[in-house]
Formats: C-alpha cells, structure tokens, sequence
C-alpha cells in the first residue's frame, strides 16, 4: 500500500500483485458493500476466475469492513453449503 510500495514485493505478501493466477487453490472471498476495497476484491475475484482457479464469491450490501466480528451468531454472512464455484469464460 502507499506510494513507496516497490515492484519486488512478494506475490505471496501481496497476490493482487501477482501477473500469474494460475494454479491458485480454490478461494472463498467475501466482500462488503461499505468497505472501500470492496472493488479491489471483486477485481481479484475475477482475475481469479479468468485464470481457471474456482472462486465463491460474496457480497454483503450494506456491511462494512469486518463487521462479521460485531455480529458473529448473524447468518447474513455465513458461508453457504458448497454447491459449486462461479466460473467465469475466458475472455
């Protein structure tokens, strides 16, 4: 983060970096329709899932940044039960 981030930072430190996805394991993210790098995680969602890697991705609107810790017994943000990923075509 910042202006003074160099371009020999570890795609393992920061994979949103990376300029290869493939081969990435399966990856769950969710995101938060109040958080300001809520666009950032669905770019990588979709970087993901144009290198093949299966992605399930979540949205939560009106949530912000962590809020799942204020309200852990909450179901709005609980994980589905796997039915399969969201693929994306190539493009």
């Amino acid at each position: 983060m910042g202006a003074d981030r160099g371009d020999d930072t570890s795609p393992y430190a920061a994979p949103a970096r990376a300029t290869d996805l493939s081969g990435l394991p399966p990856a769950y993210i969710l995101t938060c329709g109040l958080d300001p790098m809520r666009d950032d995680g669905h770019d990588y969602a979709m970087r993901l899932m144009r290198a093949d890697v299966p992605v399930e991705l979540k949205d939560v609107p009106g949530a912000w940044h962590f809020f799942e810790a204020f309200a852990p017994q909450r179901r709005s943000h609980a994980r589905p039960p796997r039915t399969g990923y969201a693929h994306s075509e190539p493009h």
